[in-house]
């Protein structure tokens, strides 16, 4: 049933902002009691932190860890949680064609400072030397024992692509276990939504224009729905007038140019996070192609010429 008029007086949209997983977040619910409200955030919080110990690979007790040491030693056995997000990462791995892969960990950073020094791009050949390693089908997992192995020695997995959408999905089911129907949990730009606002309107969510970042080209009206965004706007080099993005193309080892930005809009923050860069590699056409076959999904594809592309179920308001 629509709020009364005197609940709309009295609810109010509670925030509150920290940096976890190296990341801003920004949680909000929509509550008439402002105590309550932040005690319910403090646990969401505390759920973001417990995801963050769990895949990270900054410290050496990390599961994600353990099995990078192992990789073309033996398997390692994981708690559940974390075989089935890597197992959700090969299936993704699999719809992209590789365009996303969680053994993006494995390549050489060296080659790709992104500084003001580099000057030019890598040796076609060196580079793809350099990312020999990353192949997800050499991540082995046995369901029986939930083990994790990497079949080559040196080989690395990571999280970056899809573990603060899958940290503002667990955050969300938190919130809504509380009591919480109305709320955002915002994960540096990629963000689960659900409820509504104070006034009973749906969320408005700006779409980052790629050449301002903080100022939005247009706006989507979401409720249950998710939004992740990768663009080339916040780290890039420019060689010979052709910007390229921080992102690098796993089969070539080279950084993706062509595209500025590409929003993805799902039912869920995991899938969301996980497809934006794959398709930013894979280029407009294939990449608004996969999605335009995956049910509940849009894209929103900015080119280098600044041309908007949507994906066929995307209305966007200006």
């Amino acid at each position: 049933m629509p709020a009364s008029s005197t609940d709309q007086i009295t609810r109010f949209a509670y925030k509150k902002a920290m940096k976890l997983m190296g990341n801003q977040f920004e949680i909000t619910v929509v509550s008439d009691e402002e105590t309550d409200a932040f005690n319910k955030i403090d646990k969401a919080v505390n759920e973001i932190s417990r995801i963050e110990k769990l895949l990270t690979t900054f410290s050496e007790e990390s599961q994600t860890n353990l099995i990078n040491r192992n990789a073309g030693i033996k398997p390692v056995k994981v708690d559940k949680e974390v075989f089935d997000i890597i197992k959700r990462s090969i299936k993704i791995s699999e719809v992209t064609q590789g365009a996303f892969d969680i053994t993006y960990g494995s390549v050489d950073k060296k080659l790709w400072n992104f500084d003001k020094e580099m000057t030019s791009l890598p040796d076609a050949s060196v580079a793809k030397k350099a990312v020999h390693l990353i192949n997800y089908r050499n991540v082995i997992l046995n369901e029986k024992k939930s083990t994790v192995y990497l079949k080559e020695k040196g080989m690395r997995i990571g999280f970056g692509g899809i573990g603060k959408g899958y940290a503002a999905e667990r955050a969300k089911l938190v919130l809504q276990n509380e009591g919480v129907k109305d709320g955002i949990v915002n994960a540096s730009g990629d963000l689960c939504a659900w409820g509504v606002q104070p006034n009973g309107k749906e969320w408005t969510i700006g779409i980052a224009d790629p050449n301002a970042a903080r100022n939005p080209f247009s706006y989507l009206s979401v409720s249950n729905s998710a939004i992740a965004t990768s663009g080339n706007y916040e780290k890039f080099i420019t060689i010979n007038g052709k910007r390229y993005s921080h992102t690098i193309d796993p089969k070539t080892g080279l950084p993706v140019s062509g595209i500025k930005s590409v929003t993805i809009i799902s039912p869920n923050a995991e899938i969301a996070d996980a497809m934006a860069t794959p398709v930013m590699i894979m280029g407009i056409k294939v990449g608004l192609n996969m999605v335009d076959q995956l049910k509940g999904i849009g894209c929103i594809i900015v080119d280098e010429n600044d041309k908007v592309h949507t994906s066929q179920n995307i209305n966007l308001q200006k």
